[in-house]
């Protein structure tokens, strides 16, 4: 039997946008599975025309709505998150509902301090009015740009943001932003697990949204754990490393990873 890899994507950017990966996983004989966040659309055009169903969910909502879609497989499955999806990746982890999780670019669990102007600059068109908490909102091209595409040309950056981007919900950038201050914080995850599967960071030395010391950050949460916690740096990407041409570098190190841990 085929292991299963469930892609989970992070704030802006649709499922489909995993179908590179899934196709080139499928070629290394994994069974793959790239489901969208609750309210999102088959497509992307869908998902913009009708925001309204994406609104309001959080972290809470997410992982659950991952662990149903887990707890229908036959075994656990690795868990490769981006964004935000790497946060839930990390999260399903530590709830041991995965064999082993690449957590690309992830966004900041709780207990993680640093808070890069970058990163605030990037979650500006969320967090700059407290009533998005409840709404989902597009990104403009050029705050995709600074938010995504900044190590790529621009005219990739737009080709990139028409055909991935989506409306995402604010309510996860407001649980983030507050995570430090609250002890019940959906971004808490249980990084202390000795039983998880094997953990991979990864991080973009460019990246504006989740920059590289977020993610060495990160890493340090997990210190008191003897599970495998790797981290691999990529310095001249940015956060659409899954997304734009360099991807498949990205994937194939992904690949490497999992077979140096058995899977």
């Amino acid at each position: 039997m085929s292991t299963p890899v469930i892609f989970i994507h992070g704030l802006w950017l649709h499922a489909s946008s995993w179908q590179p990966w899934a196709d080139l996983f499928t070629e290394h004989g994994y069974q793959t599975l790239a489901p969208g966040w609750p309210g999102d659309a088959e497509t992307v055009e869908e998902s913009r025309a009708n925001p309204d169903a994406i609104a309001g969910h959080g972290i809470d909502d997410v992982v659950e709505h991952f662990a149903r879609i887990i707890k229908g497989l036959d075994t656990k499955p690795i868990l490769v998150g981006h964004s935000f999806g790497g946060m839930i990746a990390q999260k399903l982890l530590g709830l041991d509902l995965g064999a082993a999780a690449v957590a690309i670019d992830a966004a900041q669990i709780k207990g993680v301090l640093p808070l890069p102007l970058s990163t605030l600059r990037s979650g500006f068109p969320v967090l700059s009015n407290p009533a998005n908490s409840s709404k989902a909102v597009s990104l403009t091209p050029q705050q995709f740009r600074y938010a995504f595409g900044n190590a790529v040309s621009e005219e990739e950056s737009q080709e990139l943001f028409d055909k991935w981007s989506i409306p995402a919900p604010g309510k996860p950038l407001f649980e983030a932003a507050a995570a430090n201050f609250n002890p019940h914080s959906p971004a808490k995850v249980d990084t202390a697990n000795e039983s998880r599967g094997p953990l991979l960071l990864i991080a973009g030395g460019k990246d504006h949204t989740v920059p590289e010391v977020v993610v060495r950050s990160t890493l340090k949460q997990y210190r008191h754990s003897h599970a495998v916690t790797d981290i691999i740096d990529f310095p001249d990407k940015a956060h659409s490393l899954t997304i734009d041409s360099g991807w498949r570098e990205v994937a194939e190190t992904s690949l490497t990873w999992l077979k140096e841990q058995n899977l």
